[in-house]
């Protein structure tokens, strides 16, 4: 259960925001080019259609409307004109804008989807260490809160900031040649405002990088709460959850109010500096005409200038308001990034397997389904490729092992599994025998020693050629989502129904298949919820069953099963292991009576070997835990 040493820091700090925002434009870039030049096209016509507008405004009162004033027969063609073309001017503004903002509500989704496949598609490549030392509610939070983070920053804070460097320039320019005196007071208040967003902007993105991983906390704590939830009610501890969860909860509370607290204070502050700035100019502005100082400061030009320092200051204001929304998306992208930029699972192999037949005695490589395999291994010094037979003969010699630097799990590991062989390893919880099968399928790397598979080292074979020749049957099963038939064909993609069926005969899980309300077509969702514990681990056999390979690794394949069902389920797999190597981890002592080799493990090391009547002859450690029914897995 998480505890209080999982508590986020929330002095942590998103590094290199700029790099992150490249990262993520890039995503843009990569499929939406054209529209996103369209879109930046859109946005600068935009803001050059707002200036016109505004400018228009000091023709339309100092040459439309003032002389109007005070004659006594006012023609109104020339003004009615002029209210025509302004309306024209604005009309085109919202053209252009509403086509911006309708291509990057296209552009964020696609984008949004984009990233969810990348990272789901390279987190497929990670190894299995990586999730075994990262919550799994963290890593779903990835795909949920942070990517969603995103949406605002390239739908909005993007166009936004775009918008604001066109605008900004453009309207500096004019209101320099407008009045450079009122220009220098425009431009203090925006100096003024910029401070304020600086020092508000940095306190506030370490808090939302605290919220980020708080969201990621709160998840996976839920995660761990709904997967354990028989067991929290069999040891009655739904209180001491609650108070768990209530503490979590708090933190997170409390680093989104610090982050929106400060974050939202931005806006009615540079709004308030906006309002200030708006009237030092029209005090200046009137000073200067009513002076005489300045022989262009007419009221037209007020007005105008006026106009200007709102588009000026505007943009600026409604970038600052964007902050929390960026800095948000920042610490989300971050999360993104890291994930993606985790290292893939390293394959150095180069030895295939491969369908082949025997023509004259020797092995011949086929598209045919024969139901013989090889090792495709190249020979470097003729150039030429060698075909060994895949007869499933695994050999272990002075194997070191170790999860973490410094903390040996396995000590010099010999083992010796000719083809066909039944292998059972037995001994006490924590002694290593599900880490010898981890390291055959290569979930994990060895730190010394060599394993060979039919004679080649298994660093060479790549590792979806090698995992292709196990079938693998976990204490803890996993059904997917689908249909029986599709849960069984999980183990070999282009089994026919038929196949499926046969397997399913061969472990005796036909019968209750058929009885199921749809029978094979019968939806599973859940991870199986609608049968029982029994049931799915009938399917996960069945599924390794229909791989057909040589060799099989049973990690307590049916400690989950009843007396009953197990007996069922023996006679299936015995015909299953017939010609296969077959590694046992045993639950029940019992069912290991009949493997060719029972190796007795303690802290890491083999203490005993041998038959089942050889191990009870010596009245060692196998022989005290199989006469005192002592079988811990």
């Amino acid at each position: 259960m998480p505890g209080p040493g999982n508590r986020m820091k929330i002095d942590e700090k998103v590094e290199h925001p700029f790099r992150i925002l490249g990262r993520v434009l890039g995503f843009v870039m990569r499929r939406y080019a054209v529209a996103f030049i369209v879109v930046i096209i859109a946005i600068l016509a935009t803001s050059y259609i707002s200036l016109q507008g505004t400018l228009f405004q000091q023709t339309l009162i100092d040459d439309y409307i003032l002389p109007l004033v005070g004659t006594p027969d006012p023609d109104f063609a020339p003004l009615a004109g002029a209210l025509l073309t302004l309306a024209m001017i604005f009309g085109a503004g919202v053209v252009t804008s509403f086509i911006y903002n309708r291509l990057m509500v296209n552009i964020g989704n696609g984008t949004l989807l984009d990233i969810r496949n990348r990272v789901f598609s390279h987190m497929e490549t990670l190894p299995i260490r990586y999730f075994d030392t990262h919550q799994h509610g963290s890593i779903m939070s990835v795909y949920t809160n942070d990517v969603d983070t995103l949406r605002q920053l390239i739908s909005s804070s993007v166009p936004e900031f775009i918008s604001t460097i066109f605008t900004v320039t453009i309207t500096f320019i004019s209101m320099v040649r407008m009045s450079l005196m009122l220009t220098l007071v425009s431009v203090l208040m925006i100096v003024v405002s910029f401070v304020v967003t600086g020092i508000v902007g940095k306190r506030s993105a370490q808090y939302f990088g605290a919220q980020q991983r708080n969201i990621a906390a709160v998840n996976g704590y839920i995660e761990e709460m709904i997967q354990g939830q028989k067991v929290v009610k069999v040891f009655c501890h739904e209180e001491k959850n609650i108070e768990g969860f209530v503490e979590k909860n708090e933190e997170l509370r409390s680093a989104a109010k610090s982050a929106h607290g400060i974050a939202n204070i931005l806006m009615p502050i540079n709004g308030n500096l906006g309002h200030i700035s708006y009237v030092l100019i029209a005090v200046v502005g009137c000073a200067m005409a009513l002076s005489g100082e300045s022989a262009g400061m007419t009221l037209g030009t007020i007005v105008a200038f006026l106009g200007l320092n709102r588009s000026f200051s505007r943009p600026i204001h409604q970038l600052s308001g964007q902050i929390n929304s960026i800095v948000l998306a920042m610490a989300g992208a971050n999360r993104v990034f890291k994930i993606m930029d985790e290292p893939s699972e390293v394959d150095e192999g180069d030895v295939t397997l491969v369908r082949v037949k025997e023509e004259n005695g020797e092995l011949v490589e086929t598209g045919e389904r024969t139901g013989l395999w090889a090792w495709k291994r190249p020979n470097w010094e003729s150039g030429e490729t060698e075909l060994i037979k895949l007869q499933g003969d695994v050999t272990f010699h002075e194997v070191d092992f170790e999860y973490r630097e410094n903390h040996p799990i396995l000590h010099d590991i010999e083992l010796f599994a000719p083809p066909g062989q039944k292998i059972a390893f037995v001994g006490s919880t924590g002694a290593g025998k599900t880490t010898i099968t981890n390291l055959i399928n290569r979930f994990y790397d060895i730190a010394d020693g060599k394993i060979r598979y039919d004679g080649i080292n298994i660093n060479h074979i790549k590792k979806a050629d090698l995992r292709r020749s196990l079938g693998i049957v976990l204490q803890e099963t996993n059904l997917f989502t689908g249909t029986v038939m599709d849960n069984i064909r999980y183990g070999r993609l282009d089994a026919t129904d038929e196949e499926c069926i046969a397997a399913a005969k061969l472990c005796n899980a036909d019968g209750f298949i058929r009885r199921l309300p749809d029978g094979y077509q019968t939806m599973l969702t859940g991870d199986g919820a609608n049968l029982s514990q029994g049931q799915r681990q009938l399917l996960s056999i069945t599924r390794a069953a229909v791989a057909d390979p040589p060799v099989l690794i049973l990690d307590e394949a049916t400690s989950s099963i009843d007396t009953r069902t197990e007996a069922l389920v023996q006679k299936g797999m015995y015909s299953l292991m017939k010609g296969r190597t077959t590694f046992v981890i045993a639950h029940r002592l019992s069912t290991v009576r009949d493997a060719d080799c029972i190796m007795v493990l303690e802290k890491g090391r083999i203490i005993e070997r041998g038959s089942h009547d050889d191990l009870i002859a010596k009245k060692g450690k196998y022989y005290s835990l199989y006469t005192g029914n002592f079988a811990e897995g």
